[in-house]
């Protein structure tokens, strides 16, 4: 394989351990604390045993961190543009040490790999915001994730691999940098042009790689990224089949598609760079970049990008000496009718011809509604996987969603509605409300912060699942805090609607209604940290729905909730849930 790139740095970084070390990992783990990875760390994790993070040889150290920071590269003076940190929350922090061990384990407590700790340290996190993402703003969502979900202390060490995160679906499309290599050579291919997304593809986006490749004389890497994506992103699992309909329209033998384990950061430019020499570890001599490669879906910032078009395509030329990959830039197109063909925009302004442009949400309003997709656009087998996963609304699975102050009449109009949904017959509906799911689901949590959380978020992981698989979840509880809505709007997203109802009846009127009381003692001190007294309620900025239940009647606002679902397409012409099976 000497005629294949060589890995970023020189050496691919190989983390995991032999069975004999591993056993003896495994033996000294009853000593020492552990933490369970969330998603994004599971992808760092497998990036660094499996070497694609090469040269990286652990979690970085904090003088790591501040080269990276500061003058993105590290210590040795290496490009690297993002920094690669664990993050651990404070309790688990006061028990570690450095020169001790840490335990990183899955979801199902099995030990991945241990961290032999040199660094603990506590983050200027809005410093690290303006750096990696160029905005503090809450608005980009990797600056949110920063701030919400990132813990306060990141420890950093050297990693030593027992075993990588374990998956069980499409086994043939996951490789290792050093198994990609190998089946690079099997083929000969010796130019590789990779392409790195998070959508589904369509026409354009075979014919830029297969331009990508001409000009590169190289064959194609299709490389989707299915960590931790954007914002909106499809599951993974959906874009896998487009991704499987669309190589079938390559040439024989010039592409081929492997998945990548990489949480998407959304940080512009200096993804560009990593996700470069990510693909230079796979073996890969070329990568695409694209206009806005990276960059936040469809969020502005003041009326402007977050990143300037072709941010990431200038910050990729400015360190072209530095990288052996090179750069297949590539400008903003459109679709030319009288050429059935795409062109690049400033051509096409040249010559005085006419484009047009589909854009992403102009595909899911059309799949929503049901309406045909342009021919030029992409392929029928794309279409018929999109279609099975994002079906018209009134066949699509729905969260309804609501929220508001103790007494404001949630319940009972979640109870109504799901009487009439029941009585329209369809399909099936489930009503988890608040105080129902902490009697059954949630029965040993308390009332602080933390337990609020954790509430809302298994209502959320309920409705979810009821939501992928076409069905209707109406939740009812109070749900506090925007944080944790919008974490639930964005699991639930990926798979339905969610609609969120905001009932905003005035504190006064929720007091006045009070049966059990809870205001009054809450008043006088005896209920602790009770919302909209001594706790805050984040009052909802965009929900889909917004009810004063002091002005209507609970039939009322049920009818009300009723009406939008029907004028959004969610209800039939006979005002009932199609069942997606039908």
């Amino acid at each position: 394989m000497d005629y294949l790139i060589k890995p970023y740095g020189g050496i691919l970084q190989n983390l995991r351990v032999d069975e004999a070390r591993a056993s003896v990992l495994k033996a000294e783990s009853q000593n020492f604390p552990s933490i369970t990875l969330t998603q994004r760390q599971l992808c760092d994790l497998e990036l660094l045993m499996n070497g694609a993070f090469s040269p990286l040889d652990g979690f970085m150290s904090h003088d790591a961190y501040e080269s990276v920071l500061q003058d993105m590269c590290l210590t040795d003076g290496t490009l690297w543009s993002i920094p690669i940190n664990l993050d651990v929350p404070d309790e688990l922090a006061g028990k570690l040490q450095i020169g001790g061990s840490l335990g990183l384990n899955d979801a199902e407590g099995f030990m991945l790999a241990v961290l032999r700790i040199e660094a603990i340290w506590k983050p200027d996190k809005k410093r690290e915001a303006e750096i990696v993402f160029g905005t503090n703003s809450m608005a980009h969502p990797g600056v949110r994730y920063l701030h919400e979900a990132v813990h306060d202390t990141y420890v950093g060490g050297k990693v030593e691999g027992i075993q990588l995160p374990a998956h069980y679906d499409f086994e043939r499309l996951r490789d290792t940098p050093e198994e990609l290599r190998r089946l690079f050579a099997k083929h000969g291919w010796r130019h590789v042009v990779a392409f790195n997304t998070s959508k589904p593809m369509h026409r354009l986006h075979r014919d830029i790689t297969l331009r990508a490749a001409k000009e590169a004389q190289a064959n194609i890497l299709l490389h989707p990224a299915v960590g931790m994506t954007k914002p909106g992103d499809l599951h993974y699992y959906a874009r896998v089949h487009c991704y499987q309909a669309i190589r079938q329209h390559y040439p024989h033998g010039l592409a081929m598609l492997s998945l990548l384990p990489m949480a998407v950061r959304m940080a512009g430019p200096r993804e560009a760079l990593l996700n470069a020499i990510v693909r230079q570890n796979y073996g890969c001599s070329h990568f695409i970049v694209g206009p806005e490669h990276a960059a936040p879906p469809d969020i502005r910032k003041g009326g402007a990008r977050f990143y300037p078009r072709y941010a990431a395509q200038d910050l990729m030329a400015q360190h072209r000496d530095k990288l052996d990959i090179r750069m297949i830039p590539i400008q903003e197109m459109m679709y030319v009718p009288e050429d059935d063909d795409f062109l690049p925009s400033e051509r096409i302004e040249r010559t005085g011809k006419k484009g047009i442009q589909f854009t992403e949400s102009d595909l899911y309003r059309h799949l929503a509604d049901n309406l045909e997709i342009p021919a030029w656009y992409s392929f029928p087998d794309v279409i018929a996987q999109l279609r099975k996963v994002c079906p018209s609304r009134d066949r699509r699975g729905i969260t309804l969603f609501f929220t508001g102050l103790s007494g404001a009449g949630k319940s009972t109009i979640a109870k109504i509605l799901y009487a009439k949904f029941i009585e329209a017959g369809g399909r099936p509906v489930t009503l988890l409300d608040g105080d129902v799911v902490r009697k059954n689901l949630s029965n040993e949590l308390g009332f602080s912060k933390e337990h609020r959380d954790i509430n809302v978020k298994r209502i959320g992981f309920v409705a979810s699942e009821i939501t992928k698989n076409g069905g209707v979840a109406i939740c009812a509880p109070i749900a506090p805090y925007a944080t944790t809505r919008r974490s639930v709007r964005d699991q639930i997203e990926q798979h339905g609607a969610f609609i969120e109802i905001y009932v905003a009846t005035p504190i006064e009127v929720c007091e006045a209604r009070d049966r059990k009381g809870l205001y009054a003692k809450a008043r006088k001190g005896r209920v602790k940290e009770f919302t909209g007294i001594s706790d805050p309620y984040d009052v909802p900025e965009h929900p889909e729905i917004r009810l004063d239940a002091s002005q209507l009647s609970p039939m009322q606002a049920a009818q009300e909730i009723f009406l939008y679902l029907l004028r959004e397409g969610y209800l039939d012409a006979a005002g009932t849930l199609q069942n997606e099976q039908e």
